[in-house]
């Protein structure tokens, strides 16, 4: 058993919270890992570096990630009768190599893409980076300067602020070679408006029950400065302490209490400088009105301030 459809990305977007709702639906049937990546690293060695070195960034992508296509089928084999089987991996968006895979193995896939002003999509990225203890560099256009170095030197993708957010020719290469009906793009800014509205539209989009309400109020995957370290350590890393209670606690209910603690913990980030919001802006100018062509959407303020 494949999946029917993936949630594409892009990266700090939504995309969590989108899993979240979709795993609600009684027709829907979602990966229990919500990022096994398999059309991005099929066959990989997960031979990636990071601020946590190479070996450690190596043990964790193993337990989070599968490479493997039995792996992979694996993770689909509770479906029963549901009508939309999926995963939410967000890098297929980013990774050149993942179009072509996911045409092979499941040509007839539904594709689904959330954007977001890109200048804001990197800045999350660094926040959460940061919220989590694994960005060393605690001024943002300082890793900007780095990020060349750090893809040279094969630093997992997470690290790619910059590089993350040029949505045209990474969504040109799946409007290629997809049909673009089975394609569904949404911005972020339609999730923070009206998330029911917008999942409604994608059980519309995948052919399940539209009137389906899943509790949309919960946010997911939240990025700020941490109020307490200690704290910190405690909700955003692994742990000796988190391990030990998973097993102790039902999913939904861990979900609930983790997400709350989390975002009580973090402060509301400071802005991002100007002179870098105006640097990035330029930086992507070219890229958005190509976007706005392909997707058909208005994209103007992402090229204001």
């Amino acid at each position: 058993m494949l999946p029917n459809f993936l949630v594409i990305g892009a990266m700090k977007s939504g995309t969590t919270s989108l899993y979240r709702y979709l795993n609600q639906h009684p027709q829907v049937y979602m990966s229990s890992i919500k990022e096994p990546n398999f059309f991005a690293l099929e066959g990989s060695s997960l031979d990636f570096s990071g601020a946590e070195g190479r070996e450690k960034i190596r043990r964790w992508l193993e337990r989070e990630f599968v490479t493997d296509i039995e792996g992979y089928r694996a993770l689909f084999r509770g479906v029963s009768n549901e009508r939309a089987v999926g995963e939410a991996s967000p890098i297929y968006l980013y990774n050149p190599e993942a179009p072509d895979r996911i045409k092979h193995y499941i040509p007839e896939a539904k594709l689904i893409a959330i954007l977001r002003d890109p200048v804001e999509r990197a800045y999350s990225a660094f926040l959460y980076m940061r919220r989590d203890g694994r960005e060393p560099i605690s001024v943002f256009s300082e890793t900007l300067k780095a990020e060349e170095d750090r893809i040279a030197n094969d630093w997992e993708w997470i690290w790619h602020y910059k590089n993350v957010g040029f949505y045209y020719a990474q969504l040109r290469r799946y409007f290629d070679i997809f049909d673009q009906v089975q394609i569904k793009v949404f911005l972020y800014e339609d999730l923070k408006a009206n998330p029911l509205r917008m999942v409604r539209d994608v059980f519309r989009f995948l052919g399940v029950d539209s009137s389906f309400n899943p509790d949309t109020s919960s946010k997911h995957n939240v990025s700020g400065v941490p109020r307490n370290r200690a704290i910190s350590w405690l909700l955003f890393k692994r742990n000796p302490v988190k391990a030990t209670l998973k097993p102790l606690i039902p999913e939904g209910m861990r979900q609930r209490v983790s997400e709350s603690l989390k975002s009580r913990s973090l402060l509301k980030a400071p802005p991002l400088a100007p002179d870098v919001r105006r640097e990035l802006r330029e930086v992507y100018r070219d890229d958005i009105l190509k976007l706005e062509g392909l997707i058909g959407r208005d994209l103007s303020k992402w090229l204001q301030g």
